[in-house]
């Protein structure tokens, strides 16, 4: 038996492999103001000295009430929230739906490894970063995420 396969050869696809293929520049942070909640010390540590290197302040919660309790204290000092979504106690997802309905302005981003629960559940309209992920892909989704707030509130001024 024989297979012959005949392909068209594309020019434009071959330079978006090599743009896929090379890393995103990192993005600065320029005081942009994360309330990071992880409930694992080590991660935890990595996302606050990741962002803090890249010029983010950060605010480290070790699970949602502590995170809420921040929030309360003073909601408007935050750019963004960076949420784990598996976490004893009241779950990454349940804190958006709860910072949607107190500060529906502060936008959340959610990060987990396991796709199983996020499957299950969807992430509510959040934007999800999956684990393990980059420096690279963490700083753009929070700017993304924080330019975003920043315009909102530009325009209800």
């Amino acid at each position: 038996t024989t297979i012959a396969l005949y392909l068209t050869r594309v020019s434009a696809g071959e330079q978006a492999i090599r743009e896929a293929a090379e890393p995103k520049p990192l993005i600065e942070g320029h005081n942009t103001c994360v309330l990071v909640v992880e409930d694992n010390a080590d991660v935890g540590a990595f996302a606050v000295q990741s962002l803090t290197d890249l010029g983010y302040v950060t605010v480290l919660a070790n699970n949602a009430e502590e995170a809420l309790a921040e929030l309360a204290g003073d909601a408007v000092r935050f750019d963004v929230v960076f949420s784990d979504v598996v976490m004893p106690g009241m779950s990454g997802i349940e804190l958006g739906q709860k910072i949607r309905e107190q500060h529906h302005d502060l936008p959340v981003v959610l990060t987990s490894g396991y796709s199983h629960v996020l499957a299950q559940n969807g992430t509510y309209g959040f934007e999800l970063l999956h684990k393990p992920y980059s420096i690279e892909q963490l700083s753009h989704v929070l700017r993304k995420a924080a330019t975003w707030q920043r315009r909102k509130r530009i325009l209800a001024s």
